[in-house]
């Protein structure tokens, strides 16, 4: 208090002259510190990209390199197999009344047994997987299996590296209907595309070790597109996937022309509380769009209850995800229940109040088991729930934190039937160049599989865009 004083004082005791110099000095150091602080908080920023080993045993010298192709197949045991499995079945009758509220209706889950025992045609589902280039190559000791689709280039076209990365309980297979969008097109753009499975996921060989998250992901993802020789490219995701591709923009941001999300997660923090306390009722004092109220409020009802009811599996497969996958993985008819239930509810939450979950409304069958197939013929079921371990086990908050800012341009589509919406306002905070924000018309979680073409129009309009 007396050194206040003091300065004070002599403040006071000055001259004008005097007096100019240290207001004149006090401003511009102020300046300077907001300057500072703006080029800091605007600083690129970029994740380590680290290294691992996640092959079984010791990690050898030299890997092989090499990218081999690859391609889906089935055998009579394996279909046989699978006939008795289902033959065998037990079911419990639904409760009076029931639709999806308890789960997947075993009502019409004996439909869909049905359907897939004397009807699904197996051989030609592999057929149709094998429509496109599969290729395998052994990245970080484990084989990494993906689809490579190069467009026929016509006069004048432009051709743009795309990685496509899926989430669960999806596959490769939700790109299927996408793909000729992206690499048939007659415009003066097209995209060469890159759709890997996710280690544990698919064809893609398991990590033999503890870890594997969202980073190791990333950075196998980008050591695939370096062998395959691009050096600047581009990428979309949803779930799973959305993590994994913005993990690879923060890692190399210099790679990443532009990065397409259709759905984004982030930290929340103050601003994100305030929007919630007073966004329904002075939305514009917090920056949120009549759009946006619409699907946030009343906030319980449209997103905290759906989050607590749709991610009980969450807490198991963080926690103890082999357990459970023990029985799924030995029961088609318990995959196919686990699995589908989710291309039901997250497609749209009302169709938990359908008998039939509201599977039929956007997907056949056909396209659905062959989802469920690639999960049961790989026994990869285990693997992919362990991802939610190894991804929710501690840091999950450092990677999706605001801190670690994304400034590669970037494209959100916000599609009406995901679980939670984020408004531009709060994917900002974490978003630093966001290019297109789009509310989407309609459409769920697993926005390739549901509406391809509603997609790709937004990538692409994206990209163009970010190309201009």
């Amino acid at each position: 208090m007396q050194r206040a004083q003091l300065l004070r004082d002599s403040f006071l005791n000055m001259d004008a002259f005097h007096k100019h110099i240290v207001i004149g000095t006090a401003i511009t150091a102020g300046v300077a510190l907001l300057y500072i602080r703006h080029r800091r908080r605007n600083k690129v920023q970029t994740i380590p990209i680290g290294e691992g080993w996640w092959g079984a045993g010791e990690r050898i010298q030299s890997e092989d390199n090499n990218i081999y192709p690859f391609e889906v197949q089935t055998t009579d045991d394996e279909i046989k197999d699978l006939h008795e499995r289902l033959d065998k079945s037990r079911y419990t009758d639904p409760l009076e009344d029931e639709s999806f509220q308890y789960g997947f209706n075993s009502t019409y889950l004996k439909t869909v047994t049905s359907y897939w025992r004397h009807e699904f045609d197996w051989r030609k589902q592999v057929v149709l997987l094998n429509k496109y280039p599969h290729f395998k190559t052994k990245i970080e000791g484990i084989d990494v299996h993906f689809i490579h689709v190069r467009p026929v280039q016509k006069k004048n076209q432009k051709v743009l590296p795309l990685m496509l990365v899926h989430g669960w309980p999806g596959s490769f297979f939700e790109f299927y209907k996408i793909l000729p969008l992206l690499t048939e097109s007659n415009d003066n753009l097209t995209f060469e595309v890159i759709c890997p499975s996710i280690p544990g996921y698919g064809f893609s060989e398991a990590p033999h070790k503890q870890g594997f998250n969202s980073l190791a992901a990333a950075r196998i993802f980008l050591k695939l597109m370096e062998r395959l020789g691009f050096s600047q490219f581009y990428l979309q995701g949803g779930d799973w996937g959305s993590l994994i591709t913005t993990n690879m923009a923060q890692m190399k941001p210099l790679c990443v022309k532009g990065l397409h999300l259709n759905m984004f997660m982030i930290r929340k923090g103050f601003k994100v509380m305030m929007s919630l306390l007073i966004g329904s009722y002075l939305p514009f004092l917090v920056g949120l769009s009549r759009e946006d109220v619409r699907r946030l409020f009343p906030f319980f009802e449209k997103t905290m209850w759906p989050i607590l009811r749709e991610t009980g599996y969450m807490h198991i497969q963080a926690t103890k995800p082999d357990t459970v996958g023990c029985g799924v993985n030995n029961s088609p008819v318990g995959l196919a229940a686990y699995i589908l239930e989710k291309f039901s509810t997250w497609t749209n939450l009302e169709n938990i109040a359908l008998v039939d979950g509201g599977l039929e409304r956007k997907f056949s069958l056909d396209d659905l088991l062959t989802n469920v197939m690639i999960y049961w013929t790989t026994g990869c079921m285990v693997s992919s729930m362990r991802f939610y371990k190894e991804n929710l086990g501690g840091d999950l908050d450092k990677r999706i934190d605001s801190r670690t800012r994304i400034f590669v341009p970037t494209g959100l589509a916000a599609f009406p039937g995901e679980l939670a919406h984020t408004p531009k306002l709060w994917a900002q905070t974490k978003y630093h160049n966001i290019v297109s924000y789009t509310f989407m018309p309609q459409g769920g979680h697993f926005a390739a599989f549901e509406e391809p073409q509603l997609l790709a129009n937004d990538l692409i309009q994206f990209v163009r865009k970010v190309e201009h």
